[in-house]
């Protein structure tokens, strides 16, 4: 531990910037895991079959009640449940799609909001470690050409210890940061796929399974003042 400290100090000042990366890369990989392979949870298996059910025959009631009994904390679940309280308030095709997806954008932004920071930090890392390197080899150039003879050799050795120590801090920074972002991102685009599939899914079911009052007065614009007026010409 002692050594290694040596080493962190030996890097100069930008050790402390890497430092800095390190410290966010580490609590993000933490907050990522457990967001995106603990917290995240599936529908079952049945869902959809279950929910169709409800909605086909109009009992939007049990439909939500099942949404928030068997999947209620999931992304899904959440989307789902909206699509059904809509349709149960009559509202018709158009704000149906509005809200789902109103609610399917904020679960993909959930998920999807703060992986891209690891590769920021990656890359971030590796261009403080050439900082120091570079502000180093600088140090130890300029050293050498104004010192005596003597003290040439001391300070070419200092200066190159800090190049290549910045340069392996920065490294050491940069490469979990940019293995967790791929791992993460893969699995981020993994979420958002299944949960965009299955929520357009369950859209199409209630869209066609269900209609609104309003859209069986106004399936075609005009056709309820039409059906009227053939009524009253018959009646007369």
């Amino acid at each position: 531990m002692t050594e290694l400290l040596d080493h962190f100090h030996a890097g100069g000042f930008f050790m402390y910037f890497i430092l800095l990366f390190a410290i966010l890369t580490f609590s993000f990989i933490i907050e990522r895991t457990y967001a995106l392979y603990i917290k995240y949870k599936g529908i079952p298996a049945d869902f959809r079959q279950r929910i169709l059910s409800f909605v086909a025959s109009g009992d939007y009631k049990s439909a939500t009640d099942y949404i928030e009994m068997t999947a209620g904390e999931t992304s899904v679940g959440k989307i789902a449940s909206v699509g059904c309280k809509i349709r149960a308030a009559g509202g018709g095709d158009e704000a149906l799609q509005a809200r789902m997806d109103e609610q399917l954008s904020k679960e993909i932004n959930y998920y999807d909001k703060r992986t891209g920071f690891l590769s920021m930090f990656g890359n971030v890392s590796t261009l403080f470690g050439l900082l120091g390197t570079v502000t180093g080899l600088i140090m130890s150039f300029a050293g050498v050409a104004a010192a005596s003879p003597v003290e040439r050799a001391n300070l070419l050795s200092q200066g190159i210890s800090e190049a290549l120590n910045s340069t392996a801090f920065g490294l050491v920074a940069a490469i979990p940061a940019l293995v967790a972002y791929a791992i993460f991102q893969s699995k981020t685009d993994g979420i958002v796929d299944e949960i965009t599939e299955q929520s357009t899914q369950i859209f199409h079911d209630i869209l066609f399974y269900t209609e609104s009052e309003t859209d069986r007065n106004d399936v075609i614009p005009g056709i309820s003042s039409k059906m009227k007026e053939a009524n009253t010409t018959k009646e007369v």
